[in-house]
């Protein structure tokens, strides 16, 4: 999925349309008991919780993909579809009224919620501590509109149905006792605590929605932490794994750039580099029909070769690259830099610069010592206080 086919996703979600169809939850302790559990026609729903119901669906669909966002590709066999596969399209398909799918899905989204749940938790008051969970599931029925001989999208006509479902899993904490205004009597009261769901720690969209229809060989996953990928949902619920988390690709691909360039990874060459990925990363991002950036071995081997690595150096990168990640694997741009800011520490000084301004930094050596230079333009400040240079 790209940007385009999640803003369409995400407008059927305003709460003003109301054109989800179904609304199906099971409210559960950290360690997956049942509490409770609904099912609601989501037109019947009161304004304001529909609007908050909305807003966790929506929140599922947002992020940087590569981080918060990811698409994982369901397994299949020879037989063809795979046991999760065929859970979810039941769901999707049955508009959530497959009681045995859906049944399944809580087991497992339980399931996943106790192992973390006694994984966190050391002693029982971290576990009581750690509060209850809402899963979520919304089914909706979108009527894809028709595009003419040029392209053009034709909202008079459809050509077909996209089904699909969305799931969260979200926190639910106890708030604390509050003196609140009755508006009856004029007087404070004390409000006893309730239990509260927040935004969804997960999420997912099934089946995926790409170029005007549906991949059911793939999902969208979501992750509020980008750190934590939470793979025992995703081996539970799809049957896969994402591998390692955005910090680690991260992590692991500035190891494989220090180790293999050596002496050739100088300041002026991770500027070059820089400002290669972050040019691609915003051409790509202009296209709102794109998928996300990706860049494999053979792409970052160019890549370092146009900022002027050696031919050697960069055929090394490559091998280690393949290696490291797999051969044919591609990374997600945006964790292999952090197109926000450029920074260089040293073991006194840190220096941090928007991208578009990190040419203001040099390196130069000075009666035999190396320093790095910041050229001072415009108006200079130390500690807010203006100073003249």
């Amino acid at each position: 999925m790209n940007q385009r086919d999640i803003a369409e996703i995400k407008r059927r979600l305003s709460p003003t349309k109301r054109n989800a169809t179904v609304l199906r939850g099971r409210y559960v302790t950290d360690l997956g008991e049942t509490i409770s559990s609904f099912a609601k026609r989501v037109g019947n729903l009161p304004d304001g919780e529909n609007e908050k119901y909305m807003a966790i669906f929506k929140r599922a669909l947002s992020g940087t993909f590569g981080q918060n966002l990811h698409h994982v590709e369901l397994n299949c066999t020879v037989d063809g579809l795979g046991e999760e596969q065929k859970l979810l399209l039941d769901m999707a398909d049955s508009g959530l009224t497959d009681e045995e799918a859906v049944e399944a899905l809580y087991a497992r989204a339980a399931d996943f919620i106790r192992k973390t749940t006694e994984a966190r938790a050391q002693s029982i008051e971290e576990r009581q501590a750690a509060g209850n969970y809402l899963i979520l599931l919304m089914h909706d029925g979108y009527d894809i509109p028709a595009r003419d001989v040029n392209g053009e999208i034709d909202h008079e006509r459809s050509e077909m149905m996209f089904r699909y479902i969305i799931g969260c899993i979200c926190p639910v904490k106890q708030g604390k006792p509050a003196l609140c205004f009755d508006a009856a009597d004029g007087e404070f009261h004390n409000l006893e605590p309730h239990w509260a769901a927040g935004m969804p720690e997960l999420g997912f969209l099934y089946p995926a929605y790409e170029e005007g229809g549906s991949n059911i060989y793939r999902a969208l996953y979501y992750t509020k932490d980008a750190g934590d990928l939470h793979n025992d949902f995703l081996e539970g619920v799809f049957g896969a794994e994402l591998g390692l988390t955005a910090a680690q690709q991260k992590e692991t691909f500035q190891v494989i750039l220090q180790e293999t360039l050596a002496e050739e990874c100088g300041l002026n060459v991770a500027q070059a580099v820089h400002e290669t990925v972050c040019d691609m990363l915003e051409e790509r991002k202009a296209d709102k029909q794109a998928d996300p950036l990706v860049l494999g071995a053979e792409e970052m081997k160019n890549v370092l070769l146009d900022c002027g690595v050696s031919e050697e150096k960069a055929d090394t990168f490559k091998e280690k690259y393949d290696e490291s990640f797999g051969a044919d694997a591609a990374l997600p741009a945006v964790n292999m830099i952090s197109a926000k800011q450029f920074r260089v520490d040293t073991p006194s000084v840190s220096i941090r610069v928007s991208p578009e301004h990190r040419d203001l930094i040099e390196t130069r050596q000075i009666d035999g010592k190396y320093y790095i230079l910041v050229l001072a333009d415009g108006d200079v400040e130390v500690n807010g206080m203006k100073i003249s240079m």
